[in-house]
């Protein structure tokens, strides 16, 4: 009982972490302290320096040779593809869009399974995913942001394929997650994703003017390298791994509760009637997808 209590205050610090997240990456790149590649190639590297750090004072589990070009292939969509298109997309969208949209994963996982891992599907399921993508089509469509200079239907078709792409890590990674401990192959993950995003950031990387940092954008750096990427990927395995899959589910809808609140406290963004619509069929979907069916005697 006491490591199922320890999982779920994990599980809630992940989405908290998350959360909180969306604003501070946003609020670092809009105000032009960090472009999107050089932030995700600061989070990359920082993240891969703390998990190797780690290693050092965990147990040494080896990984077969012919693992590591599954493990490649799942930094690809896991690190390097997922968290590109992830800051790219926030920089032109809401945090309350990224978040909401954000929860539809459970249904691409979900679709993906039906054709990758030939999983069997339920009306109930088919009728979730339909009403979750309409959500997601209402508030990519119509939803609006408070500040000019973004491209909500840019920004939220980003954030979309992000999801996407971390849905495809997901099945990737299935297998791995059943064979080896996950902070065995983290590391290798993100060096891995570490040589694939240095090329794309290194030139943005090279224009930060590090002076012009307020103590907030530090922290906010800090906060995005150490706490929503290195925590993030520390915690949830081990939530994942004590707890229920339907529960871990009923986790996600708070990721964009938490982000909207701390959004709109900060002033980065506002709720209006789309928003809700779109958030409330999202989450109808997603809860359709994630409910078990019924078994029969």
């Amino acid at each position: 009982m006491k490591s199922r209590n320890l999982a779920i205050v994990a599980l809630f610090l992940v989405q908290l972490l998350y959360g909180f997240n969306y604003t501070f990456a946003k609020t670092v790149m809009n105000e032009g302290y960090v472009k999107p590649f050089g932030f995700v190639l600061l989070r990359v590297a920082g993240a891969t320096l703390l998990f190797w750090l780690m290693s050092l004072f965990l147990p040494n589990e080896k990984i077969d040779k012919k693992d590591f070009f599954q493990l490649f292939l799942a930094s690809v969509f896991g690190v390097f593809i997922n968290m590109l298109l992830f800051l790219k997309g926030l920089e032109f969208t809401t945090p309350i869009h990224a978040s909401t949209i954000m929860t539809i994963t459970p249904i691409v996982i979900l679709i993906l399974s039906v054709f990758m891992l030939k999983e069997r599907i339920t009306s109930l399921k088919i009728l979730g995913v339909i009403i979750g993508f309409i959500g997601a089509l209402i508030l990519t469509l119509y939803g609006q942001s408070a500040r000019a200079a973004d491209n909500i239907l840019f920004g939220n078709l980003m954030i979309f394929l992000n999801a996407v792409s971390y849905s495809v890590y997901v099945i990737l990674i299935k297998k791995l997650t059943a064979k080896y401990h996950p902070f065995t192959f983290i590391k290798w993950l993100f060096l891995f994703g570490l040589i694939l995003v240095t090329p794309f950031g290194f030139s943005e990387v090279q224009e930060i003017q590090w002076q012009s940092f307020t103590p907030y954008v530090t922290f906010s750096v800090i906060f995005v390298v150490v706490g929503a990427t290195f925590g993030t990927y520390l915690l949830n395995p081990l939530a994942i791994s004590r707890l229920k899959a339907s529960t871990v589910g009923i986790f996600i809808y708070l990721q964009p509760v938490i982000a909207g609140l701390f959004a709109i406290l900060n002033g980065v963004d506002f709720v209006d009637a789309i928003k809700i619509s779109a958030m409330l069929l999202i989450f109808l979907g997603v809860y359709f997808v994630s409910k078990k069916p019924k078994t029969t005697n």
